[in-house]
């Protein structure tokens, strides 16, 4: 007896799907075909099988023809679940459309719910991954940029995520070699050089194990400063560099310091883009740094009230001391500017706009601040300072004075202390 096409010896041959014309489809393995195939004659002819369902017009008297069709392979999936070629067969039957040919249906017909719902959330795994490990390899491009001197000032310290810690925040007056602020007018060789810059922001953070306090040290503080003598506070980097620095603040203070941040002005802008901007609450502004934006400065317009800011427009306001619509706008509505400024950015970091471009967000973060903290360190600090929450600005109170011809303020010990007290017990 000859065999139909693609039939395979033996009772254990691959199922065929056989089909009656106009008529409800049959499985039939390898041997059944076959005899389909012998009684195609008695059927309407052997090639009855291959003639498809025009065959069954022949006559009234005569029975209709079957197709056949071979059963769809089991694929990997369907071999890890253990399924036979029978059952891959009937769960397509079941899934095929109304009128459809079975096994042959739609992409969307086996999605249900809770299938969509595995796939979002491993979709949002895959890309918080590849942040992290976005984060993790810019944090390593970055280490070992913090200037020379610094670590030896620094205290040893147990984890930020579990214990306490005294992080010191510096942003240097130094103009960037590229970008905004690079084309100031006037500018020297010096106005771009690290080592000669002035500490434009003293900021301490004491961060960790559920705390989150911060303590701003006004730039413009007369202290005793080693080799130099009475000066302001933000001369200590340019005279000694970051040693020096340390030292001054760490004697000022009494505090010891466990790790050291130098925000990078250059990157600043970026990283504020990447999260979508920063909304504050602000004064009436009006900034015009360095000879403003016709000198190739910086310009800043802002009506009383709450705004959503650029990096550029975050970079102005972070540094504007000289408010022209407010005289007495000074140095400490700076600081407590910066302070707002870094709680903003903590509330912006989970919102929609961050999620969708937290790669980017990730990579450029690290190259914002020169620090001694690896990637781990700052991951933890992130998530410290979630738990710790948005403390309000904290300014030292001191009295105005003028010092060989400047204008300095002049710190009362007793509320130094105070300040400090509070920042390390709350």
């Amino acid at each position: 007896m000859p065999k139909s096409s693609g039939q395979n010896d033996g009772p254990s041959g691959p199922e065929y799907r056989v089909y009656r014309s106009g008529g409800a489809a049959q499985t039939r393995s390898a041997g059944r075909a076959g005899r389909a195939g012998a009684a195609g004659p008695q059927a309407g002819g052997a090639g009855a099988g291959s003639r498809g369902s025009g065959a069954g017009s022949r006559g009234s008297g005569e029975p209709p023809a079957y197709r056949t069709y071979r059963s769809k392979p089991r694929g990997l999936l369907a071999r890890l679940r253990g399924e036979t070629d029978a059952d891959v067969l009937r769960r397509h039957e079941r899934l095929a459309p109304d009128g459809g040919e079975p096994g042959r249906r739609s992409w969307w017909r086996g999605w249900t719910w809770r299938r969509a719902l595995k796939y979002l959330v491993l979709a949002v795994v895959a890309w918080v991954g590849l942040s992290f490990v976005l984060f993790m390899i810019s944090a390593q491009n970055h280490a070992g940029e913090l200037p020379a001197g610094a670590t030896s000032e620094l205290s040893s310290s147990g984890p930020i995520l579990t214990s306490a810690n005294t992080v010191l925040i510096l942003g240097l007056d130094n103009r960037p070699t590229t970008g905004p602020g690079s084309k100031e007018g006037g500018l020297q060789p010096s106005d771009f050089s690290e080592k000669d810059a002035n500490t434009d922001t003293i900021m301490l953070w004491r961060i960790g194990g559920g705390v989150s306090r911060r303590l701003s040290i006004p730039r413009d503080t007369l202290v005793n400063i080693p080799g130099l003598g009475m000066a302001k506070i933000n001369a200590a980097w340019s005279y000694g560099g970051p040693k020096l620095a340390l030292q001054v603040i760490k004697r000022f203070t009494g505090l010891q310091i466990n790790h050291l941040i130098v925000v990078d002005l250059a990157n600043f802008p970026k990283f504020i883009d990447d999260i979508g901007g920063v909304t504050v609450k602000t004064p009436r502004i009006c900034s015009n740094i360095s000879g403003g934006r016709a000198d190739g400065g910086f310009t800043l317009d802002l009506r009383p009230g709450t705004h959503h800011l650029d990096g550029l427009q975050a970079l102005v306001l972070a540094r504007t001391r000289d408010n022209s619509c407010n005289l007495a706008y000074n140095d400490l509505n700076r600081e407590a500017m910066q302070q707002q400024i870094i709680n903003a950015i903590k509330s912006q970091l989970f919102t929609a706009h961050t999620f969708f471009h937290l790669p980017w967000a990730s990579w450029d973060a690290p190259g914002v601040i020169q620090t001694d903290m690896g990637g781990l360190s700052l991951l933890q600090l992130f998530v410290a300072s979630e738990i710790g929450g948005s403390p309000p600005p904290a300014l030292l109170s001191e009295g105005n004075a003028v010092y060989n011809g400047a204008d300095v303020l002049i710190p009362n010990q007793a509320n130094v202390h105070a300040a400090v007290q509070k920042l390390l017990n709350g």
